[in-house]
């Protein structure tokens, strides 16, 4: 899927109600921003911080990876206030992580959730070589969230030998980019609440991939009106 354009007005600077297209296309222009090195830093001095002391009305959640290079209000050159984000190593559909969205979806009323990968993830590398002959063990709990990404492989190779160690080693990119369509796939059937919102027309789910290099985030799948 292709870049969604970034037409209408911020929806921080609007009066009629928000939708998910307005906020994803704010999101999209502050990112164009970031990329061109002229960010605006909108909402990071001290008024808006006083403002926000009892009160939170963010306009789009965010399930992202927690690699220190996708800082989400950063690349998308948001402020305080703006994004609820949730993240954790390769951005696992946890139960933890779906209470936050729901919570962000059902009581806060975000228009918009998107899941946020990108290249060169270390959690997608960790799957993939967990899967090869002679892999070493994962320690701690960091094998049972690299199990999570294991099945996005198998969408991209299937050639695995008799003891179920793959025989070609896929291309990361693809896997990352299957793991990301399988996050919001799963994201969806765990949630009625993201479902049943999806549905009402009140928010869209869409799942981009950032590039480090560029620092471009990418739309790749969309549910709901955009």
């Amino acid at each position: 899927m292709a870049n969604i354009p970034a037409s209408g007005s911020d929806p921080e600077s609007a009066t009629e109600p928000t939708t998910p297209s307005r906020v994803w296309a704010t999101m999209v222009r502050g990112n164009e921003r970031f990329i061109a090195g002229t960010p605006k830093h909108p909402r990071q001095d001290v008024e808006t911080r006083a403002e926000l002391a009892h009160l939170q009305t963010p306009r789009a959640a965010l399930l992202g990876c927690s690699d220190s290079r996708l800082a989400a209000e950063i690349i998308f050159d948001l402020g305080l206030g703006d994004l609820f984000v949730v993240r954790n190593a390769g951005q696992i559909v946890s139960e933890s992580a779906v209470g936050s969205l729901e919570y962000a979806v059902e009581v806060l009323g975000v228009a918009l959730v998107v899941v946020l990968a990108h290249d060169s993830c270390g959690a997608v590398r960790a799957a993939i070589d967990s899967q090869l002959p002679d892999a070493a063990p994962l320690p701690g709990h960091i094998k049972t969230l690299v199990d999570r990404i294991v099945p996005a492989i198998d969408h991209v190779s299937t050639e695995r030998s008799p003891d179920g160690t793959l025989l070609t080693v896929p291309d990361a990119a693809e896997v990352g980019r299957a793991h990301l369509r399988d996050t919001v796939r799963q994201l969806l059937e765990s949630s009625e609440i993201i479902t049943a919102a999806v549905a009402d027309g009140r928010l869209a789910v869409v799942g981009a991939n950032y590039r480090l290099a560029e620092g471009r985030a990418v739309a790749d799948i969309a549910i709901g009106e955009i």
